[in-house]
C-alpha cells in the first residue's frame, strides 16, 4: 500500500464518470477539503467533474455506503458528519472490531509487511499533520491485510471513513505528530507482530483506539451541535 491510497482515491482523469467522482469527492472528504457537515449541492459537483447528474447521483449513494456522505430523501447531501455520542459508538465498535481482525491478520503477516509498518511506523515521527495521517492510515490498514475477513474489513473501513475528521481533530488536540505514547504505541505494535504475538497486538490496538475515544469525550467542542 502506497501513501496514494490512504485516502483510497486514486484520483485521475480518466475512467466513468461516476468513478472519478467517487475518487475525487472521496479525497476531499478523507483530507479535510470538505468539512464533516458541509452541503454537497449536486450542480457544483457536476460542473467540477464535467458530468451530468446521474453519475453524480451514483457516486453520492456510493460513497453514503462508505460512511463518507450523508443523503436526506428530498432534502440533499452532506459530508457526514459525528455528534459525539456517535463518535463515542463508534470507537466503542472499533475497539472490538479492529483487535479481532489484527488478531487474525497477523499469522499471516511476512516479514516484508512487518518491515513495511516499521518503516511507517518511523516515518510517523516528526512529521507534519497531514503526512501522520496518511501514513497512519496506510500503518493501519496494512496491518489488517492478512485477514481474510472482508465483512469485518467493510465495517472498520467505514468507520476510519467516518471518524476521519475527529482523528483530524485529536491529532491536532494532542499533538499527535510529536506524541510519545502515539509512537510507543506503534512500535509496541511492530514489536508484537515481529514476534508474531496476535493477542499482545490486539491489546495494544485496544488501548491505543481507546487512547483516541476518552481524549475526544473531553471535547465535544470539536463535533457537530445540531
Amino acid at each position: 500500500m502506497t501513501a496514494a491510497e490512504q485516502t483510497d482515491a486514486p484520483l485521475t482523469g480518466t475512467g466513468p464518470a461516476s468513478d472519478r467522482i467517487v475518487d475525487g469527492l472521496r479525497r476531499q472528504i478523507l483530507t479535510g477539503a470538505r468539512a464533516p457537515g458541509s452541503r454537497i449541492v449536486q450542480e457544483d459537483l457536476a460542473r467540477e467533474f464535467s458530468a451530468s447528474r446521474l453519475p453524480v447521483r451514483d457516486a453520492l449513494r456510493r460513497l453514503e455506503g462508505e460512511g463518507l456522505v450523508r443523503l436526506v430523501a428530498n432534502t440533499g447531501a452532506w459530508v457526514e458528519s459525528l455528534s459525539v455520542h456517535e463518535c463515542t459508538e463508534a470507537y466503542l465498535i472499533r475497539e472490538r472490531l479492529e483487535p479481532l481482525l489484527l488478531s487474525l491478520s497477523a499469522p499471516h503477516l511476512d516479514d516484508a509487511v512487518v518491515d513495511r509498518l516499521a518503516d511507517l511506523a518511523a516515518r510517523m515521527q516528526g512529521a507534519d499533520l497531514e503526512t501522520f495521517l496518511l501514513l497512519d492510515r496506510e500503518f493501519h490498514l496494512l496491518s489488517y491485510a492478512g485477514a481474510a475477513a472482508p465483512s469485518i474489513e467493510e465495517i472498520v473501513r467505514r468507520l476510519w471513513n467516518s471518524t476521519q475528521p475527529y482523528r483530524r481533530a485529536f491529532a491536532v488536540l494532542v499533538g499527535v505528530a510529536e506524541s510519545r505514547a502515539t509512537h510507543a504505541e506503534h512500535t509496541l505494535l511492530v514489536e508484537a507482530l515481529r514476534r508474531r504475538d496476535p493477542q499482545d497486538a490486539a491489546h495494544v490496538l485496544e488501548l491505543h483506539i481507546r487512547r483516541t475515544r476518552v481524549e475526544l469525550a473531553r471535547h465535544p467542542d470539536v463535533f457537530d451541535t445540531d
